[in-house]
């Protein structure tokens, strides 16, 4: 199959009996279909429903018991075996059997489907996302936004040509105590801030070494590396720590970092840096494991003003601060502010070095999650990127945070960035920039033009 750009699709669609792929797009250069009355059902596919993806079918279906009007009718996965368990799960939940996939092309192939869920691994998210706008279906994607730094930029403009609502599941935008606490620090809370500390402290054990082996019968390996180069299976690819290599995941940073990171440049009003620098390495495991992304990574990143955006990541034994293990401190003029877990929605100011009281944020577990995806399909039905609680452009903006401090890392220097061409400038950039893309594996290709 040829690269799957938005010629080559509409063409291979037309070929298939009974689904007029060529309708993708109206006279107009609008959507020529797409959920736009208050009370029309909104159908939905989940592609990859392993781990997070299954997530969104649960939260997703529970909107249909409130009465919203949705439902999930189609599952897809490259496990055979997730895929049928998956869709047993479904089928009790809503008293039908879904229809099932393997492979995504074919969910987009199917016109009766108007939007799509998006929770594979992190080297899928962009080419996914594109391919559903080209198919004229709204996205939500799970985060990171992206792989790397281009794949971002291209899922702003697949969105935006195809007037395509894509959501990114930054759901702790969604929570209405993050909500308060953005506000309470740009009105002035601890006057003006001028650095915030995103601080990831999760424990992971050594994952081993597995040794490369022919892939299991269920598993459709070929369709998962999608985009990544050619290589050969093992049992810490497939189902989760493929995270922590760098053909598929962006390391912890990219993982758990970009839930606090994108708080903190939420609030504190920013875009893009213009100046990073990131260390660290892989530590504290005898002997060492198969994993290549870094468990301790320090990285600063520098705006315009001089204002400094911080990420701690600690994988291995460590303190909390502030109560936080996950979350952020930003520090002001007058004070500092901490947010974050062990319970998301904690809010605790100094002001001039004494303690102020509490900040009840009215966090929320259920209704945060709730949030997240009624947020979704209101979007979906208003046509209005805008009404969209993080935006595939804000996404973008966050993820652009941790890939800049990988590639500091991968380079082993500081690093100056232009956030109006979203290139590295200066001393390093050469080397720097070659990790802003990759070479694709046809036919899973990004295209430069969507």
């Amino acid at each position: 199959m040829a690269p799957l750009n938005r010629r080559s699709f509409l063409k291979s669609s037309a070929k298939m009996a009974g689904v007029a792929g060529a309708a993708v797009v109206g006279a107009s250069g609008g959507p020529a279909h797409g959920v736009t009355g208050a009370n029309e059902k909104i159908r939905l596919a989940t592609i990859g429903v392993h781990g997070q993806g299954f997530y969104h079918v649960k939260r997703l279906m529970e909107l249909k018991k409130k009465g919203k009007n949705v439902d999930v009718v189609a599952l897809c996965d490259i496990d055979e075996q997730v895929l049928a368990g998956r869709a047993g799960e479904l089928e009790k939940m809503r008293g039908e059997k879904p229809a099932t996939f393997t492979d995504l092309r074919k969910v987009y192939e199917d016109k009766s489907i108007d939007a799509v869920t998006i929770g594979m691994p992190n080297h899928w998210h962009a080419l996914a996302t594109i391919w559903a706008c080209q198919a004229g279906k709204d996205v939500y994607v799970e985060k990171p936004c992206s792989w790397c730094i281009r794949e971002g930029r291209k899922m702003v403009d697949a969105a935006r040509k195809y007037q395509r609502i894509v959501k990114v599941g930054q759901h702790l935008r969604s929570d209405p105590g993050n909500g308060k606490a953005t506000a309470e620090l740009r009105a002035g809370l601890i006057g003006d801030v001028y650095m915030a500390r995103s601080l990831v402290f999760r424990r992971r054990d050594s994952i081993g070494v597995k040794q490369p082996c022919d892939p299991p019968k269920h598993i459709h390996f070929d369709l998962w590396l999608g985009p990544a180069p050619k290589q050969a299976y093992h049992e810490n690819l497939v189902h989760y720590n493929w995270h922590w290599f760098w053909d598929f995941g962006n390391g912890e940073i990219g993982n758990n970092g970009i839930h606090a990171m994108d708080l903190a440049r939420w609030g504190m009003n920013k875009t893009l840096p213009v100046k990073v620098s990131s260390m660290g390495g892989r530590y504290g495991y005898t002997p060492p494991d198969q994993a290549q992304t870094p468990n301790t990574q320090l990285s600063t990143l520098t705006f315009g003003d001089g204002t400094m955006l911080v990420c701690d990541v600690r994988n291995r034994f460590t303190n909390q601060e502030e109560k936080i293990g996950v979350g952020n401190l930003f520090y002001g003029s007058q004070g500092y502010f901490a947010n974050g877990k062990p319970s998301f929605g904690y809010g605790g100011a100094a002001y001039g070095g004494k303690p102020a009281p509490e900040i009840k944020l009215d966090s929320v577990g259920g209704k945060r999650e709730a949030n997240q995806y009624e947020n979704f399909i209101n979007a979906v039905r208003s046509r209005k990127y805008e009404d969209l609680n993080c935006d595939v452009l804000e996404g973008h903006y966050s993820a652009v945070l941790f890939h800049m401090a990988n590639i500091s890392y991968r380079v082993g220097r500081t690093l100056t960035f232009d956030p109006k061409t979203e290139t590295f400038v200066g001393d390093g950039a050469k080397e720097a920039n070659a990790f802003l893309t990759r070479e694709y594996r046809a036919p899973f290709v990004v295209p430069e033009r969507v």
